[in-house]
């Protein structure tokens, strides 16, 4: 007996995770609000609708990205207040995980909207959960600064704290906060996880100062994960 599954509630902000790099990882649940939203609110419209042609899906598509949250969370609301049931999406994995939508989620909360979250792919917990480190606790930064003085402050003020660190990082400044890691953190194992759920997914471990020495034979794309294991002091005096 086939299960009927209940439509999507009106006035309703659905949070839909996309693949990070292995299409198979679209979920059904996200496929199917995707199918029955009214509106897509993207990141990369271009980007979404490519997905969305893979997977047979034809609906209109606003785009809401960093430069342009504040009058697009508005016109969202808007849509919301019509009882419209709007699917906000970004490039790649969870939306409001450095990634645009923490903003829009705010605003719909206080405006007594229905946020519903359709979760799925995330590069933070894929990375974690493979990575061998500890997972019982852990600290997500996000991307840090660009400018020096203010990466250097804000890896001094985490350092201290029990478990695991998790960031992002591009490939053009990994070779760079492989140094810092060296110079705040010496010895701590660090991991860094690269083309996650793609062909060439790769988990490379070692000290910063060993990884260094791996990076420099290589040539490497794509994001980075970077995964930073506790200080041994901090975790024996748990």
């Amino acid at each position: 007996m086939e299960t009927q599954l209940p439509p999507l509630t009106p006035g309703t902000l659905y949070l839909v995770a996309t693949p990070i790099g292995n299409l198979e990882d679209m979920t059904l649940r996200g496929l199917r609000t995707l199918r029955e939203c009214d509106v897509i609110a993207a990141e990369d419209t271009r980007r979404t609708g490519q997905l969305l042609k893979h997977f047979g899906i034809s609906k209109p598509m606003i785009s809401y990205f960093q430069f342009n949250e504040a009058k697009r969370s508005e016109e969202i609301l808007q849509r919301l207040a019509r009882g419209e049931k709007v699917a906000l999406v970004t490039d790649a994995g969870t939306p409001g995980i450095s990634d645009p939508g923490e903003r829009v989620v705010q605003a719909a909360r206080s405006g007594g909207f229905r946020v519903e979250a359709v979760p799925g792919p995330c590069a933070l917990v894929a990375a974690l959960t493979a990575s061998g480190l500890p997972t019982d606790e852990f600290h997500f930064i996000g991307f840090l600064p660009h400018k020096s003085g203010q990466r250097r402050k804000q890896l001094e003020a985490v350092k201290d704290f029990a478990g695991t660190l998790v960031l992002y990082e591009s490939p053009y400044r990994i070779e760079k906060l492989l140094n810092e890691l060296n110079e705040i953190f010496g010895e701590r194992q660090v991991v860094l996880a690269r083309e996650l759920t793609k062909k060439f997914e790769e988990f490379l471990t070692g000290t910063p100062v060993q990884l260094l020495e791996v990076l420099k034979k290589r040539a490497l794309k794509g994001e980075f994960v970077v995964l930073i294991g506790q200080n041994v002091e901090i975790g024996a005096g748990k």
